[in-house]
Order: structure tokens, then C-alpha cells, then sequence
């Protein structure tokens, strides 16, 4: 566990790091986190639910699988220490545009809609989040509808 810990930080957080580099961890981990939140929203991770996260990990950032298997325990710690969503929706707000926002937004969706069933408090939790981004409604709900024709498509 130190040994995991101590290569962490010197990967990631070590002078010689580019402020770039570690700015693009952070927003990395940001949109992981707020992946595993919308998993957790209804009190029942399942494992398509977790499939989902990775491959939504993988498909946006260009990640291998060790490296997405490491993400997602890095941001599942980070969501632990969390005391809000702000802490995360900040930094994406920051750094994000309007289009990458909305491809986040549809691959919470994905998350949702992964094991099949959407709980009313995944679909409001996805609202808070598409506030806190400042999506608009009816981004929110076309994001909504193209997640939902595209996983029942098969595609």
C-alpha cells in the first residue's frame, strides 16, 4: 500500500511533472469520480454499472486497462474524502467546453443505464450534476435520449 502510494506521487505529483500533466490528472480523476457517484446513487454498484465506468474511462481519456483499473481505485478513494460534488464539477467547469461537458454528461447516462434499470435518484443525481456543469435542460435530456437509444440499439 505505501509502495502504491509513494509511486503515485511520484508519477503524478513529483517536480518534474508537468503542471499540465498533473492538471490533467486531476480532471481525469474529477470525471471518474463523478462516474462512481452516479454508480452509487441508488445504494447498489452493480457489476454492469462498473463496466460502464471503465469503458467510459477508457473511451474518453484513451486509457489501457491497468491504467483504467488505477483511475477508477484513485477515484473511488477520492469519493470517499469527499464532502461535496463541487469539488469535482468545479474543476471540470474550469477546464472543460460546453461539448466535452455534454460527453461526460451523456456517459453518466451510460452509467444509469448500464444495469438496465434507472432509479429516480441516478436520474436526479445526473440533473444536479447537469446544473452543477451548467448543461442546459434540454442538453440534459437529449444526452438523456441518445445514452438510452444507443445502449437499447446495441451499439
Amino acid at each position: 500500500m505505501i509502495d502504491r502510494i509513494r509511486q503515485f506521487f511520484e508519477a503524478h505529483l513529483s517536480p518534474d511533472s508537468t503542471s499540465g500533466d498533473s492538471q490533467e490528472h486531476r480532471l481525469r480523476l474529477a470525471c471518474a469520480a463523478l462516474l462512481i457517484e452516479v454508480s452509487r446513487a441508488d445504494y447498489e454498484v452493480t457489476a454492469e454499472e462498473m463496466t460502464a465506468i471503465s469503458r467510459a474511462v477508457r473511451k474518453t481519456f484513451g486509457l489501457s486497462v491497468a491504467e483504467t483499473v488505477e483511475l477508477i481505485q484513485l477515484a473511488e478513494e477520492e469519493v470517499e474524502g469527499a464532502t461535496s460534488y463541487h469539488e469535482f464539477t468545479s474543476l471540470i467547469n474550469d477546464s472543460y467546453s460546453k461539448e466535452q461537458k455534454i460527453q461526460l454528461l451523456e456517459r453518466l447516462w451510460e452509467v444509469v443505464f448500464a444495469d438496465a434499470e434507472m432509479e429516480k435518484y441516478e436520474e436526479h443525481l445526473v440533473r444536479k450534476l447537469a446544473d452543477l456543469l451548467y448543461v442546459p435542460h434540454s442538453q440534459f435530456i437529449a444526452t438523456k435520449l441518445r445514452a438510452q437509444a444507443r445502449l437499447q440499439g446495441g451499439a
